[in-house]
């Protein structure tokens, strides 16, 4: 789960994390046979305008801002300094500094030689010390690897931990150098659930980041995961926390769709009828009033946009749903797309066409 987040950049993690656990809301659609027209549906897709698999970015949920864009290729050459002006501009928009940070982290996982010139030249600079405690985190995930726990190796849970720990005192300095920044505290999160914080401390976790930024998407997202019952807590404590979150947020805070994730990421059903009951239509229509609400460049808009599409087509409500797969059709890294892993793409044509039959007739 890119933490990131991610889911996402806004989960700040790799989307591997997200792809070791399947849910019954994608085994809905993983199950259901192609109909026998899909490849009229696909055609009546693509004179929509609506790109084919093979054309789909699997690595966003939507496209980057071009300052994001250039710095991110800047630093895969070498050079730290855009990156750094970047995140000098964002300034204290936290939900955007935690969302470019965990991009710049998951590049600095796979090579860190700009960021180590970075921080060569400039030893206390807040911002390279919040990308490596970030990318230490990222770097942990990834030596656990994507396979369930009875098919991960000991050396690999091994340098999980070691890694974990390691990243607990980088997040301790870059908190110290920067103190208003919650960005350090939402990456132990990820600490938190790897390293198995109790609940107690995971709630102490919790106000230093509220405290900062209360109504933190990527944050939030984050949190839920913990309290899931797949990690450290519970399908009772998760919907609790989704639904306290989600009652307490301002319009256009996009936390209303917190209790729809808790729904996909509990449910078992392989029936669509768990998604249709009045509960779940009016957690849907809470969404997309949270999203008409938002700011256009809200970092995680387009990832809540791709949750209310698969519900919508699974609520049998065809036309809001394309009007929602229109607005993110290009970028498929968003729940609930990426738990296939590589056949995100495909499966989210898969889904985007049957709504398009839907609208259009197709056949």
């Amino acid at each position: 789960m890119t933490v990131l987040l991610w889911i996402l950049g806004i989960l700040a993690l790799p989307v591997v994390i997200a792809a070791v656990w399947f849910t019954g809301a994608f085994v809905k659609e993983l199950f259901s046979p192609s109909p026998p027209d899909a490849d009229q549906a696909a055609e009546a897709a693509e004179r929509l305008g609506l790109l084919p698999a093979e054309r789909q970015d699997t690595e966003h949920a939507a496209p980057l801002p071009a300052p994001w864009a250039q710095a991110l290729a800047a630093a895969r050459e070498g050079d730290w300094q855009p990156a750094a002006e970047v995140l000098d501009a964002i300034g204290r928009d936290w939900e955007r500094r935690t969302t470019f940070t965990g991009l710049l982290a998951t590049l600095a996982a796979e090579e860190d030689a700009w960021l180590l010139a970075w921080e060569a030249a400039r030893p206390d600079a807040p911002d390279a010390a919040v990308v490596r405690a970030n990318s230490t985190v990222d770097l942990a995930w990834e030596l656990r690897g994507a396979k369930m726990a009875e098919h991960t190796t000991r050396e690999q849970f091994e340098g999980f931990h070691r890694t974990l720990v390691s990243a607990r005192e980088e997040i301790a300095r870059a908190a110290a150098l920067n103190p208003d920044d919650p960005t350090p505290y939402i990456a132990e999160i990820w600490v938190a659930l790897g390293l198995g914080y109790p609940q107690a401390e995971m709630d102490k976790l919790w106000a230093e980041i509220t405290t900062r930024a209360p109504h933190h998407f990527g944050a939030h997202y984050s949190a839920l995961q913990y309290w899931c019952a797949k990690w450290r807590g519970s399908r009772q404590q998760a919907f609790d926390f989704a639904e306290r979150a989600a009652a307490g947020a301002p319009p256009g805070t996009l936390l209303s769709v917190l209790p729809l994730v808790a729904h996909f990421e509990h449910d078992e059903s392989t029936a669509v009828a768990a998604d249709g009951t009045p509960e779940m239509v009016a957690r849907v229509d809470a969404g997309l009033a949270d999203v008409a609400a938002a700011e256009p460049g809200h970092p995680a808009l387009a990832q809540v946009r791709h949750l209310l599409a698969f519900y919508l087509h699974l609520q049998d409500r065809h036309e809001a749903a394309l009007e929602q797969f229109k607005l993110v059709d290009g970028y498929v890294d968003a729940l609930p797309w990426r738990y296939r892993g590589d056949g995100s793409a495909a499966y989210y044509c898969q889904v985007r066409n049957e709504t398009v039959r839907a609208v259009t007739g197709a056949a």
